[in-house]
This record gives structure tokens, C-alpha cells and sequence, in this order.
């Protein structure tokens, strides 16, 4: 069986706010469609990505900001970092996590909870080793993304 990952739907509570966001974050707009005062759908996939977000009216009714864990994999995480900040996104500095590769704990780009062993840790990581250098930010609403530096992927990815 053949499936690829397609699309998130985010919760947002303003249509026009979030998607003056994306479109300052750098995300591509493929379709803005309305069809009733109660149902709009706003597109956008970010550069580079096969994947992409939803957002609109009528289409999810998670809390606004509850979208969490969106993880966006970048090749060089601090030119991707002063990008978004060139841009205007608030963005958190870059860090590793102290317990390996992959951050646990972050809400709105803040943790919320941490695993023992785990927690953010200032910088890089010290090997500058793939999964392992994140940044994070958060659109109008709270919806958390995640920036994770990858240079190579592991086997069979």
C-alpha cells in the first residue's frame, strides 16, 4: 500500500490574520475558496514540502492554538532561523535537546512538560548532528511549529 502524508487542518480563529501570517512565514498560497459565510478554506504548503496546511471556517472544530508539534525539517537551522526572523516571525533561539535527538515537551513553542533527562539546552547540538538543532515559533493563534535541523536523514527516510 502506497500512502503519503497530504495535508493538517489548523485550528485559527481569524481567516484573513492567520493567512496574512503564512504568507509571511514564506508558505506557498495554493487556494483561498469560500462558498458560504459559514465554510472557507485557505491552502498554503511550505516551500520545499510535499505536505501542507488547511485552515478556514467550517472545517475543524479543535480549539484555536491547539495544534501543536508541527514539525518543519530544515537543512541549515540558523539560516532558516534568520530567514523567518528577516521576515518579521518571532522566533525562539536555536537548541538542542539534553536528552538525545528528538524535543519532547513544547507548547507553543514553550515546554510544557519534560521527560527526565530531557530539556532544552542552549545552542546546537554540540555534533551538529541531524534531528537534533531546533528552533521553534507560533502563528497568531498558539498553533506551535517546530524548525528540526536534518543535513541527512536516517536510513530508509
Amino acid at each position: 500500500m502506497y500512502m503519503k502524508f497530504e495535508v493538517t487542518v489548523l485550528p485559527v480563529s481569524d481567516v484573513d490574520r492567520a493567512k496574512a501570517f503564512y504568507e509571511q512565514v514564506g508558505f506557498r498560497l495554493d487556494l483561498d475558496k469560500a462558498v458560504s459565510e459559514d465554510w472557507r478554506a485557505v491552502h498554503f504548503t511550505p516551500p520545499g514540502s510535499e505536505s501542507s496546511i488547511m485552515f478556514g471556517r467550517g472545517l475543524i472544530s479543535a480549539a484555536p492554538g491547539s495544534a501543536q508539534g508541527l514539525y518543519l525539517a530544515v537543512f541549515d537551522i540558523e539560516e532558516a532561523r534568520a530567514e523567518l526572523v528577516g521576515r518579521g516571525i518571532e522566533v525562539s533561539e536555536v537548541f538542542h535537546d539534553a536528552g538525545g535527538l528528538l524535543f519532547h515537551g513544547h507548547e507553543g513553542g514553550e515546554v510544557t512538560h519534560q521527560v527526565e533527562g530531557q530539556g532544552r539546552l542552549a545552542g546546537l547540538h554540540p555534533d551538529r548532528a541531524s534531528y537534533g538543532s531546533f528552533a521553534t515559533f507560533s502563528d497568531p493563534d498558539g498553533n506551535g511549529w517546530v524548525l528540526q535541523e536534518i543535513k541527512q536523514r536516517f536510513p530508509g527516510r
